[in-house]
């Protein structure tokens, strides 16, 4: 590889390091330069069942060795068929019908057009602090950092914001949070966007980029009920909870809620590029044949790589370990906010873990969590930071991580916090 290889590529991606990754096993990515690092970002909670599972690896390469692209408006292939079993084994049973695209934001785009069809009306509801994707339909959805949205305007209309509940940053208890915003909603449905114009209500039931933020219990079922009041259909973004992230197959469970529309994609195909819709047969027959679409969508080999990434998840029990293994860290963690005031609060479900860094005085403290970041990538540990300023740390580790690996994780990023304050 040249030296000035690196000036080839776009400048429009941030990068964490310019470490060049040669290979990838499990928790574990190899550079090219012979340095073993602890991987707890999965490409950002896409490698759920780890890098290269030998099962989604031989999957890969038997498909494509017969079959590597299908077109699916001429004919079906095998993979994808499978792949729809295998989805129907692990959504909520009403939602039997599937849509595959290739990205999150692409899914998202779909839920969004099923959605207008299906109820003949315009406008979508996001909530505060939402990343639902970068192009023009999904950035107009999101409101996590600015600078997702950054000179490039104009967006595309017919959104309207309503506030996500956090406990935290408002000094509120859960609930009164959660009321509040309940409370909220229903005011903005009186006020700027009547139920006869809004088709969706769109939300991650755990915020992903927005800061690992989870909701009080009571509020995804207040938002079901508002929907079902106003037959307003409700879609859940699962793109970054799913697939056992939050220690049940999907985020949704823990709230005993089933959306109209579920999103998936990341976790979903282990490293390729696949995502996906579930809905109801009913909803989907609403779409009008021929309005949406894709070249790649539901590709031979990337469904031969989902459909065995479902099998990996529930045969080697991936999503029990992501509980337990969270409650460790979590554990962990908290133990280290008792010692080092700068967390201002640890939280999170399963291996979806965010630790949020403030001052003294509570605001948030972005340079104490980038300085902690870039101490564990000297100590071989790879994290993220999220959150819009960028002061929550985020724990997203494989599915198949050990307690060994959490507790050499801990130790690396405790004492990379020790070296930071003080």
């Amino acid at each position: 590889m040249s030296e000035n290889a690196f000036d080839h590529l776009s400048p429009v991606w941030t990068h964490l390091s310019n470490e060049v990754i040669e290979r990838g096993e499990g928790a574990y990515v190899y550079t090219t330069g012979g340095r073993r690092l602890l991987d707890l970002t999965c490409g950002i909670a896409v490698t759920n069942t780890g890098h290269c599972h030998p099962r989604v690896v031989k999957a890969i390469q038997d498909q494509a060795a017969r079959l590597i692209h299908a077109q699916i408006n001429i004919y079906f292939h095998e993979p994808a068929l499978r792949l729809a079993e295998e989805l129907r084994r692990v959504v909520p049973p009403t939602l039997d019908t599937f849509f595959f695209s290739n990205s999150g934001a692409e899914a998202i785009e779909a839920s969004v057009k099923l959605a207008r069809h299906a109820t003949g009306r315009p406008g979508v509801i996001v909530f505060q602090g939402s990343f639902h994707g970068r192009t023009v339909g999904t950035m107009s959805l999101t409101t996590s950092k600015t600078i997702y949205r950054l000179r490039y305007q104009p967006l595309m209309p017919g959104v309207t914001v309503a506030p996500f509940p956090e406990p935290y940053r408002h000094g509120w208890d859960p609930e009164t949070a959660s009321r509040w915003c309940l409370k909220e909603l229903r005011h903005i449905l009186h006020t700027h966007a009547d139920p006869s114009e809004t088709a969706a209500l769109l939300i991650e039931p755990v915020q992903g980029e927005g800061g690992y933020l989870v909701p009080p219990p009571s509020f995804l079922p207040g938002l079901r009920q508002i929907a079902d009041e106003h037959g307003l259909l409700l879609i859940l973004d699962e793109v970054q909870s799913g697939f056992g992230r939050t220690g049940k197959f999907f985020a949704l469970e823990h709230f005993g809620v089933v959306p109209d529309i579920l999103v998936m994609a990341k976790g979903l195909g282990s490293g390729l590029p696949i995502s996906g819709i579930a809905a109801r047969r009913d909803l989907m027959e609403r779409w009008q044949p021929g309005t949406h679409g894709g070249t790649y969508g539901g590709n031979a080999v990337a469904c031969a790589a989902a459909a065995a990434t479902v099998q990996v998840l529930l045969e080697e029990g991936l999503v029990d370990n992501a509980a337990r293994q969270g409650q460790r860290l979590m554990a962990g963690l908290r133990a280290l906010q008792v010692k080092y005031p700068v967390i201002g609060e640890v939280r999170g479900l399963g291996l979806m873990v965010g630790v949020e860094f403030t001052t003294k005085s509570g605001d948030p403290d972005p340079a104490t969590a980038k300085a902690v970041q870039t101490r564990c990538l000297a100590g071989d540990l790879i994290l993220l930071t999220c959150g819009p300023y960028a002061n929550i740390i985020r724990w997203i580790p494989p599915l198949v991580i050990t307690a060994e690996q959490i507790d050499t994780a801990l130790a690396i990023f405790e004492k990379a916090l020790s070296d930071s304050v003080h």
